[in-house]
Formats: C-alpha cells, sequence, structure tokens
C-alpha cells in the first residue's frame, strides 16, 4: 500500500513536472499549437527582422514569421497566420519596432479594397507593405535635444516617438506635452546657452574685424602648401640627402671618438692650469698691446727684426734629475745700455 501511494505522488509529480517544463519552453520558444496558414510579402527593406518574429494584427499576436530571403531587388518574407483569422486582399504589411532594443514585428492591418480572402500561399505585393521606421534618421533630427537630456528621459521620448509614429501607444497629443516638459527644463538652462552665444559672437566679432588678415593667411597658406606639391619630388631627394649625411656624420663621429676623448682630458687638465696662473696670464694680456705696438713699430723699417742677446742665462737640467745653473752673460753694448 505504501509502495503503490510513493508511486502515484512519483506520477502525479512527473507528470506537473512535465506539463510546466512543456509551457515554459513553449513560453520561452514561442510555440504555436494552432492551425495556421502560410502566406508571403514583398519588402523593399527587412533589416533587423529574423525568423521566430511575432505577426500582430491590433497589438494581438496571431503568427510568426519563417524565413526571410532576397527575392530580385526585394525581400520576400514567409509568415504564418492562425487559421482562425481572417486576412483579405486589401491586407497592409508593415514592419515595426518591437522595443528600443530593434527586435521587430510584421503588422497587419486592412485597407480599403479588394474584400476578398486572400488564399494561403499567395503573396502580398510591395505596393501593400511598408518597411520599419529608420530610427538612424530620425534620432539624428532629434540628437540637439537628445544632448540636454538625460538617459531615462531619452529612453522614454524615444519610446514614444517611435510609438507615435507607427500609430501606436500614445497620440501626438501626449507626444507633444512630454516634448514641452523637456523643452521647459532645457529652457530652464537658458543663461547658459545665453552666455555662450554671447561669447560665440564676441569670437565671430574679433575674426570679421580681422578678417582681411584671415584672408592673407589662408591665401599664403595655400600657396605654401601649393609650393610644397610642387617641390614634392625635390624635398623627397634632399631627405635622402639628409640622411647619406647623417650617416656619414655618424661615420664620422666613431672614427674620431677615440682620439677625441685624451685629447678633451687634456683640455681639462690645460683648463686647471690656466685658472691656476691666470693672475700671470692676466698680466701677460695687459701688457700684450704695449708689446705688439713696439714690434710695429720695429717691424716698420723692413720686413726684419733686429734682436740684441743683452742678458742670458739658464739652467740645465742633467740626466740625474739635478739642475745646473749656467753663468749669466751681460751685454755691455749701447743699444742694452738704453743709448
Amino acid at each position: 500500500m505504501k509502495s503503490g501511494g510513493s508511486l502515484l505522488k512519483l506520477g502525479v509529480f512527473a507528470v506537473v513536472t512535465i506539463v510546466l517544463t512543456a509551457v515554459l519552453a513553449s513560453t520561452i520558444g514561442n510555440f504555436r499549437f494552432v492551425p495556421t496558414r502560410t502566406y508571403k510579402a514583398e519588402f523593399t527593406d527587412v533589416t533587423g527582422l529574423i525568423p521566430g518574429n511575432d505577426v500582430k494584427i491590433a497589438g494581438v499576436e496571431v503568427g510568426q514569421v519563417k524565413s526571410v530571403k532576397v527575392s530580385g531587388k526585394n525581400a520576400l518574407v514567409t509568415f504564418s497566420v492562425d487559421k482562425e483569422v481572417t486576412v483579405r486582399r486589401s491586407v497592409q504589411a508593415r514592419i515595426r519596432y518591437q522595443n528600443l532594443v530593434g527586435q521587430r514585428y510584421v503588422s497587419l492591418s486592412e485597407a480599403a479594397g479588394n474584400a476578398e480572402i486572400l488564399p494561403a500561399g499567395a503573396t502580398i505585393p510591395v505596393s501593400q507593405t511598408a518597411p520599419a521606421l529608420d530610427l538612424t534618421v530620425l534620432f539624428d533630427g532629434f540628437k540637439p535635444l537628445f544632448q540636454g537630456l538625460t538617459p531615462k528621459d531619452v529612453n522614454q521620448l524615444s519610446s514614444e516617438i517611435i510609438a507615435t509614429l507607427q500609430g501606436e501607444g500614445g497620440s501626438v497629443d501626449q507626444l507633444l506635452v512630454h516634448t514641452a516638459s523637456i523643452t521647459n527644463t532645457i529652457a530652464d538652462r537658458d543663461a547658459v546657452v545665453g552666455q555662450l552665444i554671447n561669447n560665440l559672437d564676441s569670437v565671430l566679432a574679433t575674426v570679421d574685424k580681422r578678417d582681411n588678415t584671415l584672408d592673407q593667411l589662408i591665401v599664403q597658406l595655400q600657396r605654401f602648401v601649393s609650393g610644397l606639391a610642387a617641390d614634392r619630388q625635390t624635398i623627397g631627394d634632399s631627405l635622402g640627402n639628409i640622411n647619406d649625411l647623417a650617416t656619414a656624420t655618424a661615420s664620422l663621429l666613431d672614427q674620431a671618438r677615440p682620439p677625441l676623448q685624451p685629447d678633451i682630458a687634456r683640455l681639462g687638465s690645460l683648463a686647471g692650469q690656466l685658472n691656476t696662473d691666470k693672475g700671470k696670464l692676466d698680466a701677460i694680456l695687459q701688457q700684450l698691446p704695449h708689446t705688439l705696438n713696439d714690434a710695429t713699430r720695429t717691424a716698420s723699417f723692413g720686413s726684419w727684426f733686429n734682436f740684441y742677446l743683452c742678458d742670458l742665462d739658464g739652467e740645465i737640467l742633467m740626466p740625474n734629475g739635478q739642475q745646473v745653473k749656467t753663468a749669466g752673460l751681460h751685454n755691455t753694448n749701447a743699444a742694452c745700455n738704453g743709448d
């Protein structure tokens, strides 16, 4: 008895689980288990429409899109409609946005004309179809308005614009009321906008005062660019020559670097010695002009100099490092005595 009761409970649980799973799968997969009829429709543009999208009449789902393929210059959409729904030859098929994510659906509506029932498998001509609204062109027109809105306002306004222009949702009056509210919000920032316009007016006024200079600048720039374009071959050749020169200079520096390094080191020693004897060097430089004047007067009598050796003394450095002084010599010539 206990085993039979357990099996019964397990069976009931399994049946309920299977039924709920089937319902969930049907909901997610959008499966339909009613008799349907298949129709076709030609569209000039079906961008974003994919198999599995809904087919609706007056907002009520009545079918699904089966396939989308190219037919000549147009697109051929095959879709199903519940068998209980009557489709007439005057039917109008339009592709509409279901949400801002970009999901589409096919909307069917009756129009004045032939009231005969459209047979299954028939094709709705392109003259009775319309593609989805081009949101890129639409939102480009509203771009200046969107720049002053928050993301929440943009989403709400966009949804109302799409719904209104597609003939769904709120009326045009409601759209205008919401747009007016947003416009009032933007108008609250008129002080900032006014200051921006004033600043822009000042900039334009300054540019207007210097229009001649600006015009000349543009003309000169045009001439400069034209000159560069005319001499592009020469400039290109010169760049090649500059590259060769840089290569040769690098090679020259590479060769001169080894002997140049000790010379620079010795130059440092020389600079240090000159700094040590700067007093003597300064005295020599001060006496040099007088010496040169005397030498100039002497050389003015010919292309030679006459020297008289008046005094001589010196020191001899011996190989052992000893310094030996020589005997001093004195010339008693009148030239040496100042006579």
